[in-house]
């Protein structure tokens, strides 16, 4: 309904749009409630199980860039040592049987992704694997809603990259820009580089927008300036991947918890602030919101030059009423903002939003400078935490296990 809406510009057909859409959210948001309450009677009954709907809490780069840098083995360098482990010798790749081979060469049966996705067949059983080799691929790709449990791995995440340029400012809505679209559930992406080459002067062009329920992305990189990553809808696991861009360029309303990754701040317009998320849950019954748990921001050179204008960056602003995110065990450098946050708006949503941090280190995580929102809840206690974690927030060990993805549940330290 918000991304329909969305599609219309500014203007007075699009306020008769929205109004029109009010009846069917008030609907949703009635169902909602109905099963929230529905889902805790029977979370008395049974005990604890799995809750599919929540309230809100009580309480509330650059190829300079370090962390894009691979090692011999098509691992980044900054992986740490456990899950390099993993991914070398516990089920990736190597040990991979894709059904179908992608080499831009030749070497393979099939030159582009989308030759490979289309002579998929109608049904398999398990995981349909394909493998991408080293190349740049210059297609536009959508794994529909009918290809469940596609893996598409590469060999790493700067060698087997999708690049487009398709952007707002050529007439596109944000949603059309996608140089790679996940939608069926299951997708899991290995090793593999999402691009959109636009640039920060054509404003909103997606890399890789994801609608894929229970998807995972292990070691990739999303690469562009505003909105690069649009994490629409659905539960999503984003670990060991590194994420740059500009505005906003971590948004949308999925369930998504990104562990073990960077977020790298490039240079915007010189009239603009960086903004690294702005996540869009819409009701406050629905159980998504953005989690970044031991993550590093960092930036890239053009954007601390001393010679250019400086900019200002922030963790994030609300995009929807009841924005929601969680910082945590994360390392915040200076760069960021002593708010912290930048508001969408004016006071739209400085009530009913959920900030919080956790456990954050470095000199951008002190919270003394913070803006003074009311549902900014600065530091939050463990206990608060602990619904944020991969295993509370996400219920995800029946659909991550499987995959043999590094995963913690619980907290780092």
């Amino acid at each position: 309904m918000e991304t329909c809406i969305d599609g219309f510009p500014d203007g007075e057909f699009r306020d008769k749009v929205k109004e029109s859409f009010n009846n069917g959210r008030e609907f949703t948001s009635n169902a909602l409630a109905l099963i929230e309450k529905a889902s805790s009677f029977l979370s008395a009954l049974k005990g604890s199980q799995r809750r599919l709907l929540a309230g809100e809490e009580d309480n509330g780069g650059g190829a300079a860039d370090p962390h894009l840098a691979l090692a011999e083995d098509g691992i980044p360098e900054w992986v740490p040592d456990g899950d390099r482990r993993v991914l070398k010798g516990g089920g990736f790749k190597n040990n991979l049987t894709p059904n179908v081979i992608v080499a831009k060469d030749g070497s393979g049966k099939f030159k582009t992704i989308n030759e490979a996705l289309a002579a998929m067949p109608k049904t398999y059983s398990g995981r349909y694997v394909i493998y991408v080799k080293e190349g740049v691929y210059a297609e536009y790709v959508t794994i529909t809603k009918k290809m469940a449990s596609v893996t598409m791995y590469g060999d790493g995440s700067r060698k087997s990259i999708v690049t487009g340029s398709k952007n707002f400012a050529d007439g596109l809505t944000t949603f059309k820009t996608a140089t790679f679209a996940a939608q069926g559930d299951g997708f899991m992406a290995i090793g593999m580089g999402f691009q959109n080459t636009a640039g920060a002067a054509k404003h909103q062009a997606v890399a890789l927008l994801v609608q894929s329920d229970k998807s995972v992305f292990l070691n990739c990189w999303m690469d562009g300036f505003q909105d690069t990553l649009y994490a629409h809808s659905k539960a999503q696991f984003y670990r060991n991947c590194v994420i740059t861009g500009t505005i906003d360029f971590v948004f949308g309303d999925a369930a998504a918890v990104f562990q073990n990754c960077v977020l790298t701040l490039r240079r915007p317009m010189d009239n603009q602030q960086n903004i690294a998320t702005a996540q869009g849950r819409a009701d406050g019954r629905e159980a998504t919101g953005f989690v970044l748990q031991k993550c590093e921001f960092n930036a890239e050179p053009a954007l601390t030059d001393a010679k250019l204008p400086p900019i200002r960056n922030y963790l994030g602003r609300p995009w929807r009423e009841f924005s929601r995110t969680v910082i945590m065990e994360s390392d915040i450098p200076a760069i960021i903002d002593k708010a912290g946050y930048m508001p969408w708006n004016g006071e739209f949503a400085l009530k009913t939003l959920y900030y919080a941090e956790y456990a954050n280190k470095g000199p951008g995580a002190d919270t003394a400078g913070r803006v003074a929102w009311p549902g900014y809840k600065k530091v939050i206690s463990k206990a608060d935490a602990t619904k944020f974690t991969v295993d509370n927030f996400l219920h995800a060990k029946p659909w991550i296990d499987p995959t043999g993805t590094p995963v913690k549940y619980d907290f780092f330290t």
